[in-house]
């Protein structure tokens, strides 16, 4: 009897961290969320196939009994495309992921089934209707998974010597901040939901590799959780990274746990510069007048900080890209990634800037967070756009990473030079010279997979026509 075959592919992304730059090699592998689909399939019952398109291509001809596709907004379009291949070939298709759990109406135009939100509840029933010939429609579990048992995501799928950053643990999901551009809150909830300390500390242990990274929407993001993950972790011989918000990486024990436990980098969703933006947005927790002290706290333990900058808010300016590089400069900042802002589709970001027209482009090719797709406050889309490339240019300069340079202290210099090396070469390759078209706008709206709890944002939500059953 044939071994039945289920084909899981990533589109192409070609995203500065995911492009191919140095010895054939992408800074991250966008492949955790299909490696934990992988861990959820039957190895007695299907053989899985992993194809990351950014590195490798599609084998269309493949015999496959199913082909799931996942895909955020920026290559969902190619996810369809390829999705409408396979289709055409009789091959049944799921697609899943952040996109199509917020547009699932649209992804079934294209698909068999959609999975929305979290796979581990729906798999079972997704399988069985499978061998039924009867899967169909959106398959969606009526409560978040408890993030207990999980199984060990499939790294044996993973062609590792194809990435600087390969190995990804979840240790939590959902976030606390709510941040209005932000799709987090909307997907996993505002709640923190955390897997056991020893099934973490197993998969670490046990995947395969010493370099890893926590991919948590924020580590860091209550007081003891992350001390209880970082006391299991000392000792061990693992070096690992992790994305956190601002608040608690000024608490000094917290540094002094990550130091002790192997950690080497720190991300950091800074944004901007200025109070009146981020409190716009709902990004209380960041204090700009803290940010030059907490960078230098940071390091005093070790420790780099890759900090995470956003352009195009209605508060910014075409002042913002020459202040914000000169003080990332000045502060010293290890590698920083600078993004337009982009309204999501299904976000709160969304649904303000929808309401009063502000959106031009509906081309979700174009939601890569280079491409300006709505109509900026304080600038024109042209400055915006070029502003951000200018503030790579100045960040990555030579000159730059020469005076950045961690001659000092105990910071990983070749980590730190690969970072400004890969970052430097692949802002360079990016191919955006202009604005997103106008297009029409898409003929189903958005619908959040958890619903906003505060009334006006939920008003919004319901008034565009999204709705979800859980809340936040």
């Amino acid at each position: 009897m044939r071994t039945r075959i289920i084909h899981l592919i990533n589109p192409k992304t070609d995203s500065l961290t995911t492009r191919p730059i140095y010895f054939n090699r992408a800074l991250y592998s966008p492949l955790a969320g299909l490696l934990a689909v992988a861990a959820c399939i039957p190895k007695d019952q299907y053989q899985v196939i992993l194809t990351d398109e950014n590195i490798e291509a599609i084998d269309f001809d493949l015999k496959a009994d199913l082909v799931g596709i996942s895909a955020m907004t920026s290559y969902v379009n190619r996810g369809y495309e390829i999705a409408d291949q396979f289709r055409a070939k009789g091959v049944p298709v799921v697609m899943g992921g952040v996109h199509p759990s917020f547009m699932p109406q649209e992804a079934l135009q294209h698909s068999d089934a959609v999975v929305i939100g979290e796979v581990e509840l729906v798999v079972d029933k997704l399988l069985d209707d499978l061998k039924q010939g009867s899967m169909r429609g959106t398959y969606k579990s009526d409560k978040l998974h408890p993030m207990l048992g999980m199984p060990m995501p499939r790294y044996d799928l993973l062609k590792k010597h194809r990435y600087v950053n390969k190995t990804f643990v979840q240790t939590s999901r959902g976030c606390h901040q709510g941040c209005t551009f932000c799709a987090e809150p909307l997907m996993n909830g505002l709640k923190f939901r955390y897997r056991p300390v020893d099934e973490v500390i197993h998969e670490m242990e046990n995947c395969g590799a010493r370099t890893i990274s926590i991919n948590d929407a924020d580590f860091f993001g209550t007081p003891e959780r992350p001390k209880e993950v970082m006391r299991a972790l000392r000792g061990r011989g693992i070096q690992w990274q992790a994305g956190v918000t601002s608040k608690l990486a000024q608490d000094d024990r917290m540094l002094e746990l990550a130091a002790e436990s192997g950690c080497t980098m720190l991300s950091i969703g800074f944004e901007s510069i200025s109070r009146e933006t981020l409190k716009s947005v709902h990004k209380y927790v960041n204090r700009p007048e803290n940010f030059m002290a907490l960078v230098e706290k940071v390091h005093s333990h070790g420790i780099m900080v890759f900090g995470l900058f956003m352009f195009g808010f209605d508060g910014d300016n075409t002042s913002v890209f020459d202040e914000t590089i000169k003080f990332n400069i000045a502060a010293k900042y290890d590698a920083c990634a600078y993004s337009v802002l982009t309204p999501y589709p299904g976000t709160l970001t969304w649904y303000e800037m929808k309401k009063v027209g502000r959106i031009v482009s509906f081309d979700w090719t174009m939601y890569d967070q280079g491409h300006v797709v709505y109509r900026p406050a304080g600038m024109s889309a042209d400055e915006l756009r070029i502003g951000q490339a200018s503030a790579y240019e100045g960040f990555y300069a030579r000159s730059s990473i020469a005076g950045r340079f961690p001659l000092h202290g105990k910071r990983h210099r070749a980590q730190w030079l690969i970072y400004n090396l890969f970052m430097r070469r692949a802002s360079q390759t990016e191919n955006i010279d202009s604005i997103a078209a106008p297009t029409a706008e898409p003929n189903v709206a958005p619908m959040p997979p958890i619903l906003p709890v505060k009334r006006d944002w939920r008003a919004a939500v319901l008034e565009a026509g999204g709705a979800g059953p859980h809340l936040m």
